[in-house]
């Protein structure tokens, strides 16, 4: 699933490039909202995410490329994959500039480990 995301001048530091923390914020944020399209009815939370390295430096006006897409399912946990592109929108090139693997584990209410539910959803249907 791909979405969108406006660097604005608030999600940079002082010499103009985007803090580390937003991009991998933004990657748990929607690594979590394909998870949870994907498979409604489940609680994931956040357990891992693979190798942390900035390829490219992002500045403001550039428009991000979430591409997020599931890699492996297990009994209790699911990883996706996260690619990461930029785009500025004076140039509208597109360069890369991220990947990591992003895994999440359900759970109950206790917040003990909890098969994944599968169900039928939007997701599956094609309306994605």
């Amino acid at each position: 699933m791909k979405t969108h995301k406006l660097i604005l001048p608030e999600h940079l530091n002082n010499y103009g490039f985007l803090f580390g923390g937003y991009l991998m914020q933004w990657i748990d944020e929607h690594a979590y909202i394909v998870a949870t399209i994907q498979y409604p009815g489940n609680k994931f939370v956040t357990i891992a995410l693979d190798n942390v390295v900035f390829k490219k430096s992002i500045t403001d006006g550039s428009i991000l490329i979430f591409d997020i897409n599931e890699v492996s399912k297990g009994n209790t946990s699911i990883t996706y994959n996260a690619k990461v592109l930029g785009r500025h929108i004076e140039s509208n090139k597109e360069t890369f500039v991220f990947e990591t693997n992003i895994t999440f584990v359900n759970v109950d209410e206790n917040g003990n480990k909890s098969p994944i539910k599968t169900l039928n959803s939007d997701f599956e249907d094609g309306l994605f």
